[in-house]
């Protein structure tokens, strides 16, 4: 296995820093997304919040795989131009959006409601009240599921290597049709997986602590 990664480290690099790009990318965006589908789900507009509840049950429901073929194989046939990393980064991103949507809204709706009555009669306006009241006290509450879907994401990058995406899983296929040594391969490659995802997991288990702390 170690001669493996000594004849193919540069391509297994590569690939490393396509799936670090395309996780980066899709966390960040994702995290914003569904913060934003989270707050729409429980805002008083019965319209936007049944929008928002049909965004996220869509792609909660809706395979990875089948959402990123779509950018990969049905968006292109309409003059838009996606490559095996945008589709995947974009399905990925859709997909991941809708689970923090959930679970973000689970810790909104966590938050005991005069709060928010609260910051209303001091002369607050909704979003205001929602980005400096609500929306600190419910992250805090998410914490371990958010860090759970974060791990997430980054194992199903993965889902790039089926559109050519360039990412360490593409760079195995090709490497163990190369070689034939499947085992060395793989092993390698989830060994990759578990380096990135073990300090995530780590992190987010002492920001846990530290808030239990200071509770």
């Amino acid at each position: 296995m170690w001669e493996l990664f000594i004849t193919h480290k540069d391509v297994l690099i590569e690939g490393l820093k396509v799936t670090l790009m395309a996780s980066f990318i899709a966390l960040a965006a994702s995290l914003l997304i569904g913060t934003f589908m989270a707050i729409l789900q429980v805002i008083p507009n019965k319209f936007l919040a049944k929008l928002a509840a049909i965004y996220v049950n869509f792609f909660r429901n809706v395979p990875l795989l089948i959402i990123v073929m779509f950018f990969f194989v049905v968006v292109p046939m309409y003059g838009i131009p996606f490559d095996g990393f945008t589709s995947g980064t974009v399905g990925l991103t859709l997909y991941t959006s809708a689970f923090i949507a959930d679970t973000v809204r689970a810790g909104i709706v966590g938050i005991p409601k005069g709060q928010m009555e609260a910051g209303l009669a001091s002369g607050l306006k909704y979003y205001q009240v929602m980005w400096h009241i609500i929306l600190p006290q419910a992250f805090k509450i998410v914490i371990p599921p958010l860090g759970n879907q974060f791990i997430n994401l980054v194992k199903n990058s993965s889902i790039l290597a089926m559109v050519t995406g360039a990412d360490l899983m593409y760079q195995g296929d090709l490497i163990a049709s190369q070689t034939f040594d499947t085992i060395g391969t793989y092993t390698l490659i989830g060994l990759f997986y578990l380096v990135m995802t073990l300090p995530v997991s780590y992190l987010m288990k002492y920001i846990e602590n530290r808030l239990a702390e200071e509770h």
